[in-house]
Order: C-alpha cells, then structure tokens, then sequence
C-alpha cells in the first residue's frame, strides 16, 4: 500500500523531519474502521524505516480525534483485521492491544494530538502514543463501560493511577484535557486554537536529538514498564474485555446495535448520564 492508496488517513510534513498522520473519515468522527487502522498501522511502519523522519504525530481532523472503533463492522470476522493475530474467542480485543503494542515497539516516538472527542477506541489509540497533548476542552473518556466492557487496552491505571482508572470505569464518564494532564492521561493542554502550534514546537525541540540516540531513549522507558508488567496486565485486562462480551448486558447492547444502528444505541445508553452519545 502506498501514500496514494490512502482513503481514511491524510499525510503531511508540516516541518522538517517530521511526519504527520491525520484521521479523516469527518462524517464518521474519524471512527477506527479496520481500513483506517490498516492505512494508519502501514504509514507507522513505512516511517519507522526513514531515514528523513524522527518522529510521527496523529491527530484527528474536523476538531474531533475519535470518537471509536467503527461499530458499523463486525469485529469477528479476522480476515478483515490489519494484520494477524491469533483467532478465536477475543480475536479482536487480541487485534486492539497488538496494535497498541505494534504503536509501543516502533524504534521512533509517536505524538498524540488530541482535540474534541477521544472517547472508547480513539482514547485507547491516544494512551498509545509516547507523548499525548490535548486541547483544554477535549472531552476523553471510554464510555462503552456503561454497556459493552472494559477496555481491550486496560492501561488506564499504569497512566492515571487507581482511583482515577477506577472512577472512569465505573461511570463511563468523559474528562477534559485539563483534567487528563492532571490525572497522568496527558503531558499538556492548550487552548484548542494554539494545540497545533504547540505540539509542533515540542517536535521541533525532539528533532534537535540524533533518532540513533533517541530510539533508544524512547526504548529504555519502555523496558522499565515492561519489568514492572504493564504487556502482562494489558493482556490480562485483554481477557477481561473478552468475558464482558459474554454478559447480558453487553448481548443486549449488541442486538440493540444491529437493530437500530450505532447512533441509536448509542444515545439510548448515554441519554440518561446526558453526555456522550457521540460513539461507542
């Protein structure tokens, strides 16, 4: 696949040495659709190779990241996933968080830029990256607690701690970017119309760094989460996500899906907390 084959992603260089990755499926909320995360998971590849590039950055378009995984798929049909992992039961809560691993295991860093919503798989996708920014008003959170499961990448408690994991969990409710660099989510917030601005001034400052020096730089934090057990927790979190889909309620939910459509369901679960109801 090539730069020219791309339909849901946008690339650009909006300075040296830097590349960039754009969401673009605007009428969708830029949902994670198994075409987008191809595209997105190739170009993080193909860069990872280049010698011209220090580092990536991923943002949403049309003021909103993303809003999740495409519901209008089906997620168990594998032959339909970016790249292979092993079938059966959990299939695709398996393909979520090989992805965040393939994101992790990349010798250069990725960049997060995170503005509107960030919400169920755009905020599993955002936790991914090395380094995360947000707009002050950003609205991050992983609803489908309130009707699916946890998440397939249960990172929340290495990044936010116990108390924040655990609140976000049990409400399924959003925070704002202020609130995300508070609680470890995210390294900074700016006002949404100066974010651009600011992410590209830290990248700037990262291509001062030779990448042979800062690859391993960018490895050697990840080796330490790896010796304190974050791949085993994940996976361990992976199986819980897996089990929750076995649930009444989460049957209900997707019947529900199937019979009214995304926006529907989705409403009818958010409409009581009165928020959300952008995506699953």
């Amino acid at each position: 696949m090539n730069i020219e084959d791309y339909t849901c992603i946008k690339v650009d260089r909006p300075i040296e040495r830097v590349n960039r990755i754009t969401l673009n499926r605007p009428d969708k909320r830029n949902a994670l659709s198994d075409q987008l995360r191809r595209e997105l998971f190739t170009e993080l590849t193909r860069v990872d190779t280049d010698d011209d590039i220090n580092l990536t950055i991923i943002r949403g378009n049309e003021q909103c990241f993303s809003a999740g995984y495409d519901l209008s798929e089906p997620k168990e049909f594998s032959e339909n996933y970016p790249f292979f992992t092993s079938e059966g039961l959990g299939a695709w809560p398996r393909q979520v968080t090989e992805g965040c691993f393939r994101i992790w295991d990349l010798a250069k860093p990725v960049i997060g830029q995170v503005s509107g919503h960030c919400l169920a798989g755009g905020f599993e996708l955002a936790q991914s990256c090395d380094l995360v920014f947000v707009a002050d008003d950003a609205n991050i959170g992983y609803p489908p607690v309130r009707s699916l499961s946890p998440p397939d990448n249960q990172a929340m408690p290495w990044l936010m701690g116990f108390r924040n994991a655990m609140y976000l969990m049990l409400t399924g409710d959003g925070i704002t970017g202020k609130q995300a660099v508070q609680q470890g989510f995210a390294n900074a917030s700016f006002a949404p119309d100066v974010l651009e601005e600011e992410v590209l001034k830290v990248a700037e400052r990262m291509t001062k760094i030779p990448t042979d020096v800062q690859q391993i730089c960018k490895r050697s934090v990840h080796r330490q989460m790896d010796i304190m057990g974050i791949r085993a927790g994940i996976r361990a979190g992976t199986e819980m996500q897996a089990l929750a889909c076995f649930t009444e309620t989460t049957q209900g939910f997707f019947k529900k899906l199937v019979e009214g459509g995304v926006a529907s369901a989705v409403a009818d679960r958010d409409e009581k907390f009165g928020d959300h109801g952008t995506s699953a």
